[in-house]
């Protein structure tokens, strides 16, 4: 009797068991603060990228509202057809001069976005020079350019300064996160344009987990960097998610009025998808507002970031876990062995915490970690009582 392939799935499905790699969704609904009900279970979250804790926020509630009765709750086409409604537009504007930037392009969604803009700009024949942590929206949009790829470690602008020197390309494009997810390292940003500009490179830069956070008045890592309006390069070329600190959905890239007009005309994950609705531009007007008045939501989110480091600090000698080298929102406890980051994911659920297990291939093997994502929704008493849960996990999984 002949096997199909499809009949493998169960024995594939087995093998990602035996490694501790199958993942699984939980349903959840918001319970307040940073809170998340959980299959029935109020549980305190350290999961979420909402870093300002604007996804529940009354401004933008009342401003998607407002949307969805001016404009209905779908765009109803492509942004090139009919689906570019006023507020898509008034974002876009809004956006640009919020990062100081001459244009900004509005997408549907972050991984949409670099999974098309890099084939659009790049080709086979051009070179394009990806850090080695990157996230995999740019290393997908990088495959699909075929342009050659050049993977240089991690941070090391020694090394991509080789790899550009050496390169004969005419076009040549670097790709980087600002913030990488899963460290919480930030790149030098002015480093990498410095780079661009010697060699002739365009800067691809994803600031997907520092718009909002980053930067004055949130501005992100290209305005922390002073690259900022008269001081911003025509070699940088802007993106960043606005599902994270900005607390709704999509992305946007922004750069010199030319180089986003080529990405409208050849972007196929825009020209070939259906626009974001309206009530989503119109949440998300309002949380640029917000961002760029509370500066009280990222001084304290830095402030938990320190006390969480500090508590850690003192609570994990001697454990082997370790907490990575990260000031930002998120915090990376390594811990090695994916069964061992499961039990101590599983361990902390018990005690009413939800921290992620990260395992590969999302990280390098060996090196499974719980993702601690601070939110300007927690408190204090909410840090304190993960450094103490994880002190205690600690000495008891050990």
């Amino acid at each position: 009797m002949t096997t199909s392939w499809l009949d493998d799935f169960p024995a594939r499905m087995a093998e990602l068991d035996h490694a501790h790699l199958r993942r699984k969704r939980a349903v959840v609904t918001p319970d307040g603060g940073a809170r998340l009900m959980v299959d029935g279970r109020s549980l305190l979250a350290f999961c979420s990228n909402d870093y300002l804790g604007l996804s529940t926020h009354p401004a933008l509630i009342q401003a998607a509202r407002e949307g969805a009765l001016a404009h209905g709750v779908g765009s109803g086409g492509s942004p090139l057809v009919s689906g570019h409604s006023a507020a898509n537009e008034a974002l876009e504007q809004e956006l640009a001069a919020f990062v100081g930037l001459p244009r900004a392009l509005y997408f549907y969604a972050g991984y949409a976005t670099n999974a098309g803009i890099i084939p659009a700009l790049m080709q086979e024949g051009d070179a394009i020079f990806s850090d080695a942590l990157n996230h995999a929206c740019l290393i997908d949009g990088a495959r699909l350019s075929r342009a050659q790829i050049h993977r240089y470690a991690h941070a090391d602008l020694a090394a991509l300064e080789r790899e550009l020197a050496h390169s004969s390309a005419r076009r040549k494009l670097v790709i980087s996160d600002a913030v990488f997810s899963m460290d919480g390292a930030c790149a030098d940003v002015a480093g990498l344009v410095a780079l661009c500009e010697r060699h002739d490179a365009l800067l691809l830069l994803d600031d997907a987990h520092g718009f909002g956070v980053r930067g004055p008045q949130g501005r992100g890592c290209l305005a922390e960097a002073g690259l900022f309006g008269p001081q911003a390069s025509r070699r940088v070329l802007y993106m960043a998610t606005l599902s994270k600190a900005a607390g709704a959905a999509g992305a946007f890239v922004a750069g010199d009025d030319a180089l986003i007009e080529w990405l409208l005309q050849k972007t196929r994950s825009y020209i070939f998808a259906t626009a974001a609705p309206a009530l989503l531009a119109s949440a998300l007007r309002a949380s640029l507002r917000v961002i760029e008045q509370d500066e009280w939501r990222r001084n304290h989110l830095n402030q938990l970031v320190a006390r969480l480091r500090a508590g850690l600090a003192a609570g994990l000698q001697g454990s082997g876990w370790q907490l990575g080298d990260s000031q930002t929102a998120i915090q990376p406890l390594l811990i090695g062995r994916n069964d061992a980051a499961l039990a101590a994911m599983q361990g902390l659920r018990e005690r009413g915490l939800w921290v992620p297990a990260i395992r590969p291939p999302t990280v390098p093997e060996g090196t499974a970690r719980l993702r601690i994502a601070l939110s300007a929704a927690h408190t204090e008493a909410d840090v304190d009582q993960l450094i103490d849960a994880l002190g205690t996990l600690a000495k008891a999984l050990h």
